[in-house]
Parts: C-alpha cells; structure tokens; sequence
C-alpha cells in the first residue's frame, strides 16, 4: 500500500471525472448520445481514465431524478458499490463514494470504507453530503431540518463517529445528541488517510469543510470572484490549524476548431436541453442549498442545462489547456472533467489536451512504464 493517496500529491493540477454514475452524466440535454450510466460504460470510462493518468472519479448520489422529458440522473449507479467494483478492476485511480449522511450509518460507512481501502490498495476517497435535496429526503421517509445548523451539527457526529472508529485501537460507548453507541470498534481501519471532500456554500456549511475536508468543492462561475473565495477559505482552515484545498468542476466541449466546439455546446445544451429537468435541478438547488451566487442565476440556468453548473471548457485543445491554466492560477487545486459522452469524447481531450496541459507545467508526464503498464 501506498504511503499516501495520490490526492495529496501535491506536484500537479489535479484532474478528475464527476457524475459518470448517473444518467445524462452532468448535461441535461435529449440528445440521443447523451450519457448512458450502465456499469460498462463506466468500466471503459475507468480504464480510460486510468491509463491516461487522471487522479479520480466523483460520484453524485442520487435516489430521485429531476423529472423533465429524460428524468435526468434517474437513473444512477450506487457509489459505495460503484466505487468498490471500480477500484477492483483498476490500478492507479482514487474513486470517491458520495454519502449522504442521514441515510448512512456511521459506523457502517466507516466499515465500508475501511474494506474498500483494503481491496484499492488505499485508493478510496469519501464525499460527505450533509443534505439539500428535500424531495430525495421524503423519498427515503426522512425529514430535511430546514436549518443548516441542524444539517451540519448531525454531519459533524457522523463524521466524527467514523474518524473515531478509523483512529482509535480500543471499542468505545458513544453518547452524542444524534447517536447513541454501545461498545464499538473499527477493526479493520484504513491503511492511509482517505481524502475527503466536502460541497459548502452557507457559512456552516465552510466551517464544517474546513474543520473537516481535504478539499471543499464549489462552482467556478466567476474567477475573480473564485480567487478572492478560496483565499478566504484557505485563511479560515489556517485559523483552525488545517489546510484545505479547492476542487471546482468543469465542463469540456472541446474540438479541433472553436466553431465545432461552440456549435456542438448549442445542439446539447441550448436547442436540446431538458428545459423542464434544468428548471426543476435550478428550483431545488436555490430552494434548499447555497451552492450557487444567487445574483448569478440567470447564467447558472444556462450552464446547468450545459454542464449542472461547471466551468465552461469550450473551444479547442489549447482553448481548453487556457480554460483549465486559468483555474489554476485563480487557485484552484483540481477540477473535475465531464462531458456529453465520457467515454467517447475523453481519448481526444487525452490526446490533445493532457500534452498542453503538461507542456505548461500544470500536469506532469507519466513515465512511459507507468503509461504502457
């Protein structure tokens, strides 16, 4: 097993995918060739990714889609299960499972994970989900406090259940305000820290990243805006004696001239858009979550139908590269990647945009044994 994961690498930009497990991936568009979630496409997804190098794949968990002409993301892969199938057919690649707190029990998520670490070689990494979705809430019969300090205050003795039963050698009673434990113990534990990763908007929603991720995920929407945010962020975890880094995502329309790339993004994600599924996604996010600036909404309508809210990365390869070397220098530490069909559209963004990207000193090349292996 490694000494760490290669998360916390810092030598790179980190690159990954996002949403392969759910129908439509991260466009809400009817277009035929729209993404198909199967489990084989996304081991081809995986053995792509794996061999070109990219760092990890982030699953959304959903249980209900969004409605409109395709039910966009309804339907979606498992990400425990997902994450441990594909981490048992590949090599290099960290895969998150995406966990809502409330509908998971903690010592069970600490045992799951515990066991994936085992089976990866330490290549599992967890998304917590404090909770926003109410309609997904009701589905499961449970109720979404209307407070995020409520949400927040039960994420944090979730999550601190689990690190104690990944960190402590000796079974211990638990008399929280949520849960109520008897004799436990974390037996197998992980053999090297597990990334985490945190999505947060509202305030308790940073504090509780910062005290507790590795990396808080947020929308790029405007990059001037994005470089003043994560300097905020990254002073406020050094206030509590932690270093936490920022993940966007991205969304990549990219061809060999800017007029195939610009109309393509048109025919997905503007004439074929699910309009009914995109102002239902916009409803629920702005209703019961603080992901998005609210001041932005009428460019977050576009660019949810497009790519769920992502950086555009429309154009070119170099116009891409460009897209990606301005994430980096407005601080972010990575982004995720998605496209209207991962699997077909990934080998060209490979080929013509990782050399660029590694030309600029933003991605290193891999050595020829790791890359043929």
């Amino acid at each position: 097993m490694p000494s760490q994961n290669r998360m916390f690498d810092r030598n790179q930009f980190l690159l990954g995918t996002f949403a392969s497990n759910c129908s439509g991936g991260m466009t809400v568009t009817k277009l035929p060739e729209r993404w198909n979630s199967s489990w084989d496409n996304n081991l081809k997804l995986a053995a792509l990714l794996d061999d070109a190098g990219i760092d990890f794949m982030l699953p959304i968990a959903r249980w209900i889609g969004y409605g409109g002409e395709t039910n966009f993301h309804g339907s979606v892969l498992e990400t425990m299960t997902w994450a441990a199938g594909l981490l048992a057919r590949t090599r290099e690649i960290t895969v998150f499972a995406t966990i809502h707190t409330a509908a998971n029990h903690p010592v069970v998520v600490a045992k799951q994970l515990a066991t994936i670490d085992q089976i990866s070689g330490g290549r599992i990494g967890l998304n917590i989900v404090a909770g926003w979705n109410k309609p997904e809430y009701e589905a499961l019969g449970l109720t979404l406090p209307d407070d995020h300090e409520t949400r927040y205050g039960y994420a944090q003795e979730w999550f601190d259940i689990v690190r104690a039963l990944w960190t402590r050698n000796q079974a211990f009673d638990w008399d929280g305000q949520f849960f109520k434990l008897k004799n436990v113990l974390g037996d197998p534990r992980p053999g090297v820290p597990l990334p985490i990763i945190n999505a947060a908007g509202s305030n308790q929603g940073r504090e509780f990243a910062v005290r507790n991720a590795n990396f808080l995920f947020t929308p790029a929407i405007d990059l001037s805006r994005s470089t003043e945010e994560i300097a905020a962020l990254k002073q406020q975890a050094k206030q509590v004696g932690r270093d936490v880094d920022v993940l966007t995502f991205s969304h990549v329309v990219c061809r060999p001239t800017e007029a195939e790339a610009k109309s393509y993004l048109e025919h997905s994600g503007k004439t074929h858009a699910d309009w009914d599924a995109v102002d239902n996604l916009v409803r629920l996010q702005f209703a019961h979550a603080q992901s998005f600036p609210h001041d932005l909404l009428a460019l977050i309508r576009d660019r949810m139908a497009a790519g769920h809210g992502g950086f555009p990365l429309t154009g070119t390869p170099e116009q891409v590269a460009d897209g990606i070397a301005a994430l980096h220098a407005a601080g972010f530490r990575g982004t995720t990647l998605s496209f209207v069909d991962y699997v077909e559209e990934f080998p060209y963004f490979r080929d013509n945009v990782l050399p660029l990207l590694e030309q600029r000193g933003i991605r290193i090349a891999r050595p020829a044994s790791v890359a043929a292996a």
